[in-house]
């Protein structure tokens, strides 16, 4: 499966759907993230920031990339865990495809927190007929942070000192931050 900004929405719903390993959790935070950005930039636009509404587009543009690269990101992890259990390199190959299967995620959930914070700004200067796309496209950005946060985690359980989950963990705050600031 691939060029899923090309996929008409139901065809991706069935491949969501699917007993396969991606489309997964990872592809469907970046479209929440994708769903949040639009309702920011909109608002902005109807709102007349036109800064706003680019970078808007840009983290809507980026989300999609990373819903891309999520489709294959795992499959590292799963050929290094097929590896026979008395694989002397078998744990160090998992943990390092691990880490790099967080990468995806991580940029997602940092995206996100951004997207979170700018819908937020957009919401309290919007008027209350934008209000609520704001807000909304601030949730949605939200939950695709908190859920791409928690994929970095759960990668990363076993590699309890990896920066990168502070990095996840920072963003999530700095999102759940905005949606509690956006009123």
């Amino acid at each position: 499966m691939s060029g899923l900004g090309e996929q008409p929405l139901a065809s991706f719903l069935d491949d969501l759907a699917a007993a396969t390993p991606a489309p997964g959790g990872g592809t469907s935070a970046a479209l929440a993230l994708a769903l949040g950005a639009a309702l920011v930039e909109m608002s902005a636009l109807l709102a007349g920031d036109d800064r706003a509404a680019s970078r808007a587009a840009e983290l809507r543009a980026r989300a999609l990339e990373l819903a891309e690269a999520e489709l294959s990101s795992y499959a590292p992890v799963l050929e290094a865990m097929r590896l026979p259990a008395d694989d002397p390199d078998r744990d160090s190959r998992v943990a390092e495809a691990l880490l790099e299967a967080s990468r995806t995620p991580l940029a997602l959930a940092e995206r996100a927190a951004e997207a979170a914070e700018l819908g937020a700004a957009v919401a309290r200067a919007s008027s209350q007929n934008v209000r609520g796309d704001a807000l909304t496209g601030t949730v949605l950005a939200e939950a695709a942070c908190a859920a791409a946060a928690g994929l970095v985690e759960v990668n990363l359980a076993r590699q309890p000192g990896a920066p990168e989950l502070n990095r996840a963990r920072d963003a999530r705050t700095r999102a759940e931050r905005a949606r509690a600031d956006a009123g």
